[in-house]
């Protein structure tokens, strides 16, 4: 930010001490550095809001953008029409083209007892290991 060589800050801290004398610098660093501390977390304040603002506005335009290509692709397929040669959407009865058509019928139904309110199921925590 600032281009400040060594010859630019040895006249610096000359004229300091000669301006402020030896017995004061040290105050008068210690003022200058808390007054630099404040005008820098001020300026992070400021750049971390106008950030946030910025994302903000990205965020309502891209929201705009995607609520227009949403309205006008609804308005191009009205009625969820589907689409020649487009797989059928999956359900719990079609799951998807993993599935070969009509699996489902070779498959031999599986019919499970509901648990009993006192039955819980048991895992094995307490077993000991095998030695190894």
């Amino acid at each position: 930010m600032f281009d400040i060589g060594a010859t630019e800050l040895l006249l610096i801290v000359i004229v300091a001490v000669v301006v402020i004398g030896p017995k004061d610098l040290p105050l008068a660093l210690r003022t200058a550095g808390r007054w630099i501390g404040k005008i820098r977390r001020v300026s992070t304040h400021f750049r971390t809001g106008l950030d946030a603002m910025v994302r903000e506005a990205e965020m309502e335009d891209m929201e705009r953008k995607w609520r227009e290509q949403n309205a006008r692709i609804m308005a191009e397929h009205p009625g969820g029409d589907v689409v020649e040669g487009a797989p059928p959407p999956k359900t719990a009865a079609n799951p998807g083209p993993e599935v070969p058509a009509g699996a489902e019928a070779r498959l031999p139904p599986v019919e499970m007892e509901p648990l009993r309110e006192s039955e819980e199921p048991q895992l094995p925590l307490n077993t000991p290991r095998p030695p190894s």
